[in-house]
């Protein structure tokens, strides 16, 4: 989505507290002073190989010891910040949360234990734990065997009431439903949502083993396809996998054995049958016996609990959101908000009420922040990049500094910044990328010593060629600051 970058949807007096709030807050120890040309030489020739006008490209660099080179261009214009969103959850989660939280998810009896025989239904409760993967759910099925719990004569009964009830479309966004960036969240989200499918060539029999993880009750898979020779390419296209019924996959075409192993991640249950589906395949490995059916619904008062599973801390799990980029987590994180804030069932508009609060309480106005899920998946999010800088240049002054920073991609070293090269080692680097949409935004330390916020968004439709004037600008900075 194309957005012209000027203050024109802002009144006179949005855009006044923008700019006010802006230049007060990067005052700090003194006052920066923008640089002689707005847009670095390098920057700017970036942008006109990739075609993109200057007008598209909102920069902020600040310092962060007071002195230094500094800059702004369009800063105070809304942009679609992509999953630089994602650094507004983040952040205000670590501060409205603190970075121990934890989430837990429980098993409880709703019957009595007779022997090894639970005569009534297990109840597994969700908080909106965003890492509950397969590993732990085997924890917790491990957990419960070990109370003594060997047969289930009712039901599982799974309790989602963590969050307001969510209805979730995965094709909207981008028409990519199988995709698991567009995995939905859910309070009792287990392992992304997804499904890897693992492709191993023999080239013996020029054939392809096609194995599944996590492995799911009652999945038929094709046992293997047909390899080919051939260059790799588009080797998911040349599977013509066909996913229609997401029990029974087919794969109607060939495999270029030239790939070797490759796995694809793929979401194609709704959260309910595929927790069920997990759950019944894990239970029946462990020698329990099962033949109920799964449904969500309400722990009762009663039920007493017999298993818990607590997830990582809060400063962990953010690691993973930012430097992974992690829609679906981010999602996650940002109804727990909500819910905590609350005290009643996450849901996004009370999420939102959470974050507009404790930012206005730090000061930090943001009369153009528009927030809809917290992770950036979304075409109407806004934020300026002065406001995203604010933020930035708030939280390395805050005692959660190290949590934070930590948990940003380190160029050409991990995450999404991995195979970049722009500060190549001294720069973290949150990046956002969706169609029309390219940004940055982090920390660099530059040559000199100094530390620097270094923000860059760019939305026009040429965005995707936009890398190369990103790179460029945090290695000006590195070089020049």
């Amino acid at each position: 989505m194309f957005v012209r970058l000027s203050l024109l949807g802002l009144g006179a007096r949005d855009v006044l507290l923008v700019l006010l709030s802006f230049a007060l807050t990067a005052a700090g120890a003194q006052t920066s002073r923008p640089s002689a040309e707005p847009i670095p030489a390098v920057v700017s020739a970036a942008l006109r190989q990739a075609a993109i006008p200057p007008g598209a490209a909102a920069i902020v660099v600040l310092p962060l010891s007071g002195t230094g080179i500094s800059m702004a261009a369009n800063e105070s214009a809304p942009m679609n910040p992509a999953s630089t969103m994602k650094l507004v959850t983040t952040y205000a989660a670590l501060n409205l949360l603190g970075p121990a939280y934890t989430w837990r998810t429980e098993a409880l009896a709703a019957g009595a234990l007779r022997k090894d025989v639970l005569d009534g239904d297990l109840v597994i409760r969700g908080s909106g734990d965003p890492k509950l993967v397969i590993e732990n759910l085997w924890l917790l099925i491990n957990r419960i065997r070990g109370y003594g719990v060997r047969e289930i004569r009712g039901d599982v009964v799974l309790d989602k009431s963590a969050f307001e009830p969510l209805v979730h479309d995965p094709g909207l966004f981008d028409g990519e439903a199988t995709r698991p960036y567009n995995a939905g969240p859910d309070a009792l989200l287990l392992n992304f949502n997804a499904l890897t499918l693992g492709f191993v060539p023999d080239l013996e029999t020029r054939t392809v083993r096609v194995v599944a993880t996590p492995m799911l009750a009652a999945m038929r898979l094709p046992g293997t396809v047909r390899g080919v020779e051939g260059n790799c390419g588009d080797w998911r296209g040349r599977l013509q996998g066909d996913f229609s019924d997401p029990m029974t996959p087919v794969f109607r075409g060939s495999y270029p054995l030239s790939c070797g192993e490759k796995t694809w991640h793929i979401s194609v249950l709704d959260h309910t049958p595929y927790f069920g589906a997990a759950f019944r395949a894990l239970w029946a490995n462990s020698g329990g016996l099962w033949t109920g059916h799964v449904r969500e619904g309400l722990a009762p008062a009663d039920a007493r609990r017999i298993a818990l599973h607590e997830s990582s801390g809060l400063a962990e799990v953010i690691r993973d959101i930012n430097k992974f980029s992690n829609n679906v987590m981010a999602r996650q994180l940002f109804l727990t908000i909500g819910a905590e804030a609350s005290r009643q069932p996450g849901s996004a508009e009370r999420a939102e009420r959470a974050i507009r609060g404790w930012l206005a309480s730090r000061g930090l106005q943001m009369p153009e922040l528009v927030l809809d899920n917290g992770s950036g998946l979304s075409r109407i999010e806004r934020i300026s990049a002065a406001s995203l800088a604010r933020l930035l240049e708030h939280a390395y002054a805050g005692a959660l500094m190290p949590e934070f920073v930590s948990s940003l991609p380190l160029v050409g070293v991990d995450g999404t910044m991995k195979e970049r090269n722009g500060a190549s080692g001294s720069a973290h680097i949150k990046t956002g990328l969706l169609a029309d949409v390219r940004a940055i935004a982090g920390y660099v330390l530059a040559a000199s010593g100094h530390h620097y916020v270094v923000v860059g968004i760019i939305n026009h439709p040429n965005a995707r060629d936009a890398q190369p004037a990103h790179d460029a600008l945090l290695q000006w900075v590195y070089q020049n600051g």
